[in-house]
């Protein structure tokens, strides 16, 4: 349901002061049901489908499942009592019950779910997301060398590029990585977002016009564990949840429907899309130039959320929402980026760092570097016969990939010598 206006002000006064807090952003529990956001009929919905899809459970039971307070619940459960929606079937721990709903509270449920399927945490308001967005952003922070070099450790990194990825990092603003395959553009996307602060707060889903859109995503947001220290700090909005900073890697298969509100008409259930996910994080658009639409169509969508840091959506009420466009974009490829956007587009992605084959030196850096992480004794020789007796013969450039291949526990000549014979059987033409 939407938000009111007082909850407007209150909650969002409430967000505003805990960014004063030392930890930052900090999402504080709702003290009371105005404070959540949300109309009494929502909470209902999510409390009666739960108990429809497991049978009973305490009231406790139910408050971690929505994830909301037990305490502001309690209310809420007596007059669903006195309406004869739900029962107890037992007393539970702590001065709690044990609830079922009764037959008028299965129909209501039903109808709830017809129109709705969401069962999970409760929603957050969309103005209380687009506030913790603002207040976590990646351009609030400037990294400096050392935190690009911490961020690059487990790579071979020209110490002459971070003179590039510094500016382009700290600008928020968007970078092209271009040049040959296999030199590692796309390790180097996912590296970035550790240059940030190392993780952020976002809610488990949003609600705006009645409309539930789900922003956690298992397969682009890593929970933080709680460690021992935070055990004792004060307690969060568990609608909620700590994760790192996302990077939201996307290649050929991504097509325009990822950029919109994605929904369910079934469910009537709807699904953030990639940019909205990515946000306080990186979102890195590989292999750029092969996805199934022309990179102008996939280019023009983004033009004014770039500019703006604002993007436009649709939910399916045919409502439009703003939403920050808040993230790090970046577009890997293999191939120029003058062949595949026009100068207007350029523009508005101020850095284009190419990233290089590496020299002899740094072919050997990357073979030590990995060597040690294989637990192989790293022998300099060896490294050399396989330039002089394979690659310069054959006129091969250098990739950085080439020093990941499955590197044995020993290095000897003919381990090399049987890697470059399968190796480079399809690639032998490169130069």
């Amino acid at each position: 349901m939407p938000a009111t206006d007082t909850h407007s002000s209150v909650v969002g006064s409430g967000i505003l002061a805990n960014l004063l807090r030392d930890d930052g952003y900090w999402p504080t529990p709702p003290r009371s049901l105005d404070e959540t956001g949300l109309t009494a009929g929502m909470v209902e919905s999510l409390v009666l489908k739960y108990l429809a899809l497991i049978g009973t459970a305490s009231g406790r039971q139910i408050a971690q499942q929505i994830c909301l307070p037990f305490g502001i619940l309690e209310e809420l459960f007596r007059q669903l009592r006195a309406r004869m929606v739900i029962c107890h079937t037992g007393s539970a721990p702590l001065s709690d019950y044990y609830y079922k709903l009764t037959e008028q509270g299965q129909e209501r449920a039903a109808t709830y779910a017809a129109a709705c399927a969401y069962v999970g945490p409760a929603p957050a308001p969309l103005a209380d997301y687009i506030v913790s967005v603002e207040a976590q952003t990646i351009r609030a922070e400037a990294p400096r060398r050392e935190n690009l070099e911490r961020a690059f450790a487990k790579i071979c990194v020209d110490p002459s590029l971070y003179d590039s990825l510094g500016p382009a990092i700290n600008s928020g603003a968007g970078l092209f990585l271009y040049g040959a395959p296999g030199n590692g553009k796309s390790t180097l996307a996912k590296c970035i977002t550790m240059c940030f602060g190392q993780s952020i707060w976002i809610p488990s889903a949003v609600v705006d016009d009645n409309q539930i859109v789900k922003v956690y995503d298992e397969a682009y947001h890593e929970i933080v564990p709680p460690t021992e220290s935070s055990l004792v700090k004060a307690e969060h909005d568990a609608r909620w949840v700590k994760i790192r900073r996302p990077t939201v890697m996307v290649g050929g298969e991504l097509t325009m429907d990822s950029l919109e509100i994605r929904h369910d008409p079934r469910g009537n259930i709807s699904e953030a899309p990639l940019q909205m996910k990515s946000n306080c994080g990186c979102l890195l658009i590989d292999d750029f130039g092969r996805q199934r639409m022309e990179p102008l169509e996939l280019l023009n969508r983004w033009i004014v959320p770039l500019e703006m840091r604002q993007d436009f959506l649709t939910l399916a009420t045919g409502k439009k929402i703003q939403v920050p466009f808040e993230q790090l974009i970046i577009f890997s490829t293999n191939l120029e980026p003058k062949d595949l956007v026009d100068e207007a587009f350029l523009r508005r992605i101020p850095y284009k760092i190419e990233i290089t084959d590496p020299n002899e030196k740094e072919f050997h850096d990357l073979f030590q570097l990995y060597a040690a992480s294989y637990n192989c004794d790293y022998d300099s020789e060896v490294v050399d016969y396989l330039i002089e007796n394979h690659y310069k013969p054959r006129k091969l450039r250098m990739r950085r990939c080439h020093a990941y291949h499955d590197i044995p526990l020993e290095m000897k000549p003919e381990y090399f010598d049987i890697v470059v014979r399968s190796y480079f059987t399809v690639v032998q033409g490169m130069s």
